[in-house]
């Protein structure tokens, strides 16, 4: 077993299946972490995949005003996120073979379209909540897509480069890459926007299901049966999605398979579920440690991302990047 050796391909399908099976346990790994620091017993760690299942098993309703948009917008969204891990280094030092279909913002694109199409699933449903939260999230989204543009733009003229294995291996190359005063920046800067993206930011609680906090929760507050379990594990694989590009790309590149050996790809496996537990866990404190500010607040801290995004261009011009 340890000289045994997979295929690009199987390497790249094996990505795609530690996004796709994983997440669901970072998620439940996470709301455990948050249930002991709130003093509760909270749900088992594998709670996630019983929700799922049960989930599947349940009948579908479709609003009555509803199109086959409310179907299919879900699905949609679900193959999205499961194209991302194809662009992203998540197990490799190593670009795979479809690896450079497209680069780092071609990967946004991507999960800014599984964005479109939950709020799209949500304004289908014809009910008020589901809405408002789709109205409210594509209105933060339309902040949050420039300050990703100035990150990527950014790190690629510090790197050279705008594919995600290159910029990994250009932080890998040396520690001082780590502490370049523009990458710093352009770091903290993505990093705000994961805090925002996975609904840790220090605003509105993430699961809160009132009216006036209702983002994420409801744009999918009518969905029913396997739509919502689609829903739901794209939403944790978004969440892995965005914890490995900011591991892996920004933060700390290491851990990662040199080879396509079966061995070094399982223990690429472990180090990135510890270290995405580890990032969700500074999430958890950070969310659990802020009292939580009024909605419009959002604005000024996605303003502040945005800000030291574009901060960072302007440092790497003018000689400290």
């Amino acid at each position: 077993m340890e000289n045994l050796s997979l295929s690009p391909i199987a390497v790249q399908a094996v990505q795609v299946l530690t996004i796709l099976l994983c997440a669901p346990l970072i998620s439940g790994v996470i709301s455990k972490i948050v249930a002991l620091m709130q003093g509760r017993r909270g749900p088992r760690i594998l709670q996630t995949y019983y929700d799922l299942v049960k989930l599947f098993q349940k009948e579908t309703v479709v609003p009555e005003h509803s199109s086959w948009v409310f179907i299919v917008a879900p699905i949609a969204a679900f193959v999205c996120y499961l194209t991302v891990p194809l662009l992203i280094p998540v197990l490799t030092t190593f670009g795979l073979p479809l690896g450079y279909m497209g680069d780092i913002l071609g990967g946004g694109f991507i999960l800014s379209l599984a964005g479109f199409c939950v709020a799209l699933a949500g304004t289908e449903s014809d009910a008020p909540f589901a809405q408002l939260g789709s109205s409210r999230a594509m209105t933060f989204g339309a902040l949050i897509e420039p300050t990703v543009l100035f990150i990527v733009f950014a790190a690629g003229v510090i790197t050279s480069t705008d594919l995600p294995y290159a910029m990994a291996a250009t932080v890998r190359s040396s520690a001082g890459e780590i502490v370049r005063p523009a990458h710093v920046l352009a770091a903290i800067a993505f990093f705000m926007v994961v805090l925002t993206d996975t609904g840790r930011i220090p605003v509105e609680s993430h699961s809160g299901t009132l009216e006036f906090g209702m983002i994420d929760e409801g744009r999918t507050l009518e969905h029913s049966g396997a739509p919502f379990a689609l829903l739901q594990w794209g939403s944790a694989m978004k969440q892995l999605i965005l914890y490995t590009i900011l591991i892996d790309v920004f933060l700390a590149p290491w851990g990662l398979a040199s080879s396509t050996k079966l061995t070094s790809v399982l223990l690429a496996v472990l180090a990135l579920m510890f270290k995405a537990t580890l990032i969700g866990t500074v999430f958890a404190i950070i969310d659990n440690s802020f009292s939580k500010l009024r909605l419009f607040k959002i604005t000024e801290f996605l303003a502040g991302a945005f800000l030291l995004a574009a901060l960072s261009v302007l440092v790497f011009f003018l000689g400290g990047g």
